[in-house]
């Protein structure tokens, strides 16, 4: 098969979540002996932070005008089984004309986004990525997140063939490594600040600082502010790239989980730093979501948290206590959450698009089973 995808990046890491899923999905296609050619807008913030220049077992293309690309994605478009706009592409709605004229392959929409598409959708907001005709045009439309976010897709934007594909993790870059003094922490997270994930954070990581001063907490990230409530106990670095992730994990007592407001909300909604940590054997401390114990049992795979007080009994527990819960993660995450099961799960979802209409999968049932999302 040889997919066409139009996306964010996949080439930077720098202040995002996709790159790091793409770049798992893309080498777990390679592997099952797939093609995928990856259209990427040339921005400068992503070609200062670059971190891959060359897609194995595909081609990345970078371009800096739609104009210039229009006529390479053409070309790439003829001869594709399968084509994908995602959330967020910059030129997401010329990407949806030119996909829906060629009407050759498989049109397929992927949004690793949702929960923050349909809130801005009810705030009125108009999408950059979305035109105004929806996703009707699609024959398939793939969801980050799973459970009610796939029927808003159906009803609010047209959607008519729906499926979750969920965050997943690639084992051979996420792995038990030696422990690093520098990455050493009681309680650590990685995430790119968000202002809707702030005051999870503040309740979760930063109380918790604040009750406990001998112990050390570890932010590492990007975009975080001047006036972020830090302590004299909270360590920052500012930029991690995937190739130290490992590392950092491995060197935390705890780490911590934290998902924005929108997609908290709208629950089934599992991040790829969840399985990374995890198949880092790090122990996992989280925030709540419906259809968590789907994925990670919690108090055996996995530790919740609602209140400062609940995040600070967790940093308490001893070492054996975390040990177990996070070797009982690890067993999990690789056997039903890598980027090779989830690319089982889109090969699936792209055959029963091709199939006849038949009712929607909403990603309720059986979240552990591969065509229903690993």
């Amino acid at each position: 098969m040889k997919l066409v995808v139009f996306g964010l990046t996949i080439s930077s890491s720098w202040g995002n979540g996709h790159a790091t899923l793409w770049r798992g999905l893309c080498a777990a296609l390679a592997r099952l002996g797939h093609t995928v050619v990856f259209f990427e807008k040339d921005q400068y913030w992503y070609a200062n932070n670059r971190d891959l220049w060359e897609l194995p077992g595909g081609e990345l293309v970078l371009y800096q005008r739609w104009e210039e690309a229009l006529p390479i994605a053409r070309r790439h478009l003829a001869d594709a089984d399968a084509s994908m706009v995602t959330s967020y592409c910059p030129d997401g709605i010329a990407a949806t004309e030119l996909v829906l004229e060629e009407g050759r392959s498989l049109r397929t929409f992927y949004d690793l986004d949702t929960p923050v598409t349909l809130a801005a959708l009810d705030a009125g907001e108009e999408l950059s990525y979305i035109g105004p005709g929806g996703l009707s045009g699609f024959d398939l439309v793939l969801s980050y997140t799973g459970g009610e976010a796939l029927t808003a897709l159906q009803r609010r934007l047209g959607a008519r063939a729906v499926a979750p594909l969920y965050g997943h993790v690639d084992p051979s870059v996420h792995r038990p490594v030696p422990r690093q003094d520098h990455y050493r922490a009681d309680l650590s997270y990685i995430g790119t600040y968000a202002e809707d994930r702030q005051q999870a954070l503040e309740t979760l990581f930063v109380q918790p600082a604040r009750a406990l001063p001998r112990r050390r907490f570890l932010i590492a990230g990007s975009q975080y502010p001047q006036d972020f409530p830090w302590t004299d106990n909270i360590w920052f670095v500012r930029h991690l790239p995937p190739s130290e992730h490992p590392a950092f994990f491995c060197s935390s007592r705890l780490t911590l989980n934290v998902t924005r407001a929108a997609m908290a909300a709208m629950g089934w909604c599992p991040s790829g730093r969840l399985f990374e940590a995890a198949a880092c054997g790090a122990p996992i401390l989280s925030d709540w979501w419906q259809g968590l114990d789907a994925f990670l049992v919690p108090g055996e795979e996995i530790l919740v948290a609602r209140t400062a007080d609940e995040a600070r009994a967790a940093i308490d527990l001893p070492d054996a206590d975390l040990r177990r819960v996070a070797a009982a993660a690890r067993a999990k995450v690789l056997d039903r959450h890598t980027s090779d099961a989830r690319a089982l799960d889109l090969l699936a979802a792209l055959e029963g698009a091709r199939r006849p209409a038949r009712a929607p999968n909403t990603g309720h049932a059986r979240p552990d089973h591969h065509t229903q999302g690993g």
